[in-house]
């Protein structure tokens, strides 16, 4: 079983907000997942991003890969300075 950490789509229709999860690669986008790492926001004015640091680094460490949204995502808030994303 690989673990990918991915974002997990919550929220109404035209209201989406984004749960950060560490799930199995054979699991649907919004279905079981391990642990939930962090959530994202883009709707609100400024976008609301939290993430627990200590727990991502641990699944990563574990041999984890990222999406590329969510490498991206957490690129762009300075998370990760250079971690490979998922190929």
């Amino acid at each position: 079983m690989q673990v990918k950490i991915r974002l997990a789509r919550m929220g109404s229709k035209k209201n989406p907000f984004y749960r950060v999860v560490a799930a199995s690669s054979d699991a649907p986008r919004d279905g079981h997942f391990l642990e939930i790492l962090g959530y994202y926001d883009p709707m609100k004015d400024p976008e609301v991003f939290e993430i627990k640091e200590e727990q991502l680094r641990d699944w990563l460490s574990k041999g984890a890969q990222l999406t590329e949204s969510a490498g991206s995502l957490l690129k762009r808030r300075g998370v990760l300075a250079s971690h490979s994303t998922a190929s």
